[in-house]
Order: structure tokens, then C-alpha cells, then sequence
């Protein structure tokens, strides 16, 4: 970690403690857009910050970590994707509907706080993203099972823009920042819980099987903190298409492992919406399942390596780190 990025790390983290899981847009977004966190991939031309990918992991693993119930890595990759700087942007998970010249006609859905946006960037059918003004919309208001906003928005012969960059992609790397973040989160907590309760005059943590299941969860932390670095590394390179699903599919697999074991150590008290481990483990399991689940990225990875074939697998995945 260099310079800048310690410095964005002690921010956020300061910034994300404070407002946490309770934040509202209405009484903290204000807080967000003035350190300029929506435009952290934008370049300073832009108007931005002119982060990096690795950059954007501190961030966004810290939105995860203090269960920030605000949408800056939504924001943050809207903005990157259409070069717009001052003006809230999100990003959808799917689009159903037809593209006519510059004109789309259909259905945004799981689109994070579309109320809130000024417009919308969408997967196209035809690849690459759609970038939508909101209000030529009409908005249904959802959530996700974390209670997140996630609307679906219709449009009727409403102008689009296009850029070539994928956001169905970019938003999971997004997500896999978050996971990590949020299970570093739940497994500290977890630790201090164990160390802190007893039973039969000792702490929970001294008995050995709580310890292996620590030990399992503190493993699948960490490899999802790594899948989110290597991901963000193969991005500041440029393309990771084979980065990124690989690292979505990996953190995904570790949300079920960790908040099973998070909430078997804690028992029931993990479950009451006041304790810590609520708004992470519900937003764990909304995470895992958007911008791609365990089926979708299990066939990105596996679709390229069958039509390769077995004998081209060591020499295409030793090639991506050359």
C-alpha cells in the first residue's frame, strides 16, 4: 500500500465508521460527495480523484467492512463508466428491453437507490453499458433482502448513450471488494464474541472447536481478500475478464463458509437486528447473489477453458500474469 492510498484508507475508514449501517442518503451522501469518493475512478481531468482499481478496493472493501449502507461503489463506477463528474450516477444489474438506434425501450432492474440517481448505466444486451437519464423513468421502488433500495426502472423510447465498458463486470469486482471487506468484519467480530463469552467458566474461544471453525472462517476471509486483490491488480493492468470471474466466484463461495460459522459461534444473538452481524450477514448473502452468482461465473470461467481445450489451461493461465 503506498502514500495515497494509506491516506484514502485512514479516510474512508474514519469517514465509513461514522456513518455505518444506519446511514441514510437523505443525512450523510453530503458527507460522501464532499471527499469527492463518487468520482475516486474519474480522472483529475475529469473532474475526479483519478484513483486506480487498487485504490477503489480500499474504498470499497471499507463500505463492506462497516456495512455502509450508502451506494459509493455504485456511484464511483457510474461515474468511471460515463465520465461524469458532480451528478450521482448507479449502476443496474440487468436490462430487459430493445435498443433502437439511440433510443431503449424496456426495463432496468436491481438498480441500487435509482430513486436517488441522476442516471442510470446499464448492461446492454448487445455489450457494453447504456447510460440512461433517470428521469426519463419510471421508477419501482424494491429493496434486497439487506433492506438496500434495489428499483426497477422503465423507459419508453428514452436516449441513450453507450461506452464499451462492461458494468455487469466492473460492479461485481465491486461486490467482491465489499465481501471481503464485510467478512474481515464479521470475523472480528466473531473473535472478539468468543473471547469475551463464556461457558462452563472458560471462554467460548478456548475450546478447540470453536477454534477450527475461527481458523476455517479466518481462511476464507482471506482468500476472498485476495481474489478482490488480484482482480484489482489484473485491472490496473487493463483487461481481467478471467480475474474478475474467478474472484466473484471465490467470494461468493466464502459468504456461505463465513456467515455460517460467524452466526454458529455467535448463536442466537446473531440474528437480533441490533447487534453488528446482522447488517453484514444480510448484506453478505444480497452481495452474493448480484452482478452474477456461483451458476454465471462458474460458466464465464469454465465455457473459455473447454473450447481451448485442457492442453492450452497452465499455458493461458500462466500468460495472464506475464
Amino acid at each position: 500500500m503506498n502514500e495515497q492510498q494509506q491516506m484514502l484508507e485512514d479516510l474512508a475508514n474514519g469517514l465509513f465508521a461514522e456513518l455505518g449501517s444506519a446511514a441514510t442518503m437523505e443525512s450523510s451522501w453530503s458527507a460522501i460527495a464532499e471527499v469527492s469518493l463518487e468520482g475516486l475512478l474519474l480522472s483529475e481531468d475529469q473532474g475526479g480523484f483519478g484513483g486506480t482499481w487498487e485504490d477503489a478496493l480500499t474504498v470499497f472493501r471499507l463500505a463492506g467492512y462497516h456495512a455502509l449502507a450508502l451506494p459509493v461503489a455504485e456511484a464511483a463506477v457510474a461515474a468511471a463508466i460515463a465520465g461524469k463528474a458532480g451528478k450521482r450516477g448507479t449502476v443496474a444489474a440487468a436490462t430487459e428491453g430493445r435498443i433502437t438506434g439511440d433510443r431503449f425501450s424496456g426495463t432496468l432492474r436491481g438498480v441500487p437507490w435509482g430513486h436517488e440517481a441522476a442516471y442510470i448505466v446499464a448492461p446492454a444486451p448487445d455489450g457494453g453499458a447504456l447510460i440512461i437519464d433517470a428521469a426519463d423513468g419510471q421508477i419501482t421502488a424494491g429493496s434486497n433482502i439487506a433492506g438496500e433500495p434495489r428499483d426497477s426502472v422503465a423507459f419508453q423510447d428514452a436516449m441513450v448513450q453507450r461506452s464499451p465498458a462492461d458494468p455487469f463486470a466492473l460492479m461485481a469486482l465491486a461486490r467482491v471488494a465489499q465481501i471481503a471487506g464485510a467478512l474481515d468484519s464479521a470475523l472480528a467480530l466473531s473473535v472478539g464474541y468468543v473471547n469475551e463469552r463464556k461457558q462452563f467458566g472458560r471462554p467460548l474461544a478456548k475450546f478447540q472447536a470453536v477454534q477450527q471453525a475461527l481458523a476455517t472462517f479466518a481462511c476464507e476471509a482471506a482468500a476472498a481478500n485476495c481474489a478482490a486483490m488480484g482482480a484489482a491488480q489484473a485491472m490496473a493492468r487493463g483487461h481481467a475478464p478471467f480475474e474478475i470471474a474467478a474472484a466473484k466466484l471465490r467470494a461468493n463461495r466464502a459468504v456461505g463458509t463465513g456467515t455460517a460459522l460467524a452466526h454458529q459461534v455467535h448463536g442466537a444473538i446473531g440474528f437480533t437486528e441490533e447487534y453488528q452481524l446482522h447488517p453484514l450477514t444480510r448484506r453478505l448473502w444480497a452481495w452474493r447473489s448480484e452482478f452474477g452468482g456461483d451458476s454465471h461465473w462458474s460458466q464465464q470461467l469454465g465455457a473459455p477453458i473447454i473450447e481451448a481445450g485442457a492442453a492450452r489451461f497452465w499455458p493461458d493461465l500462466t500468460a495472464l500474469t506475464g
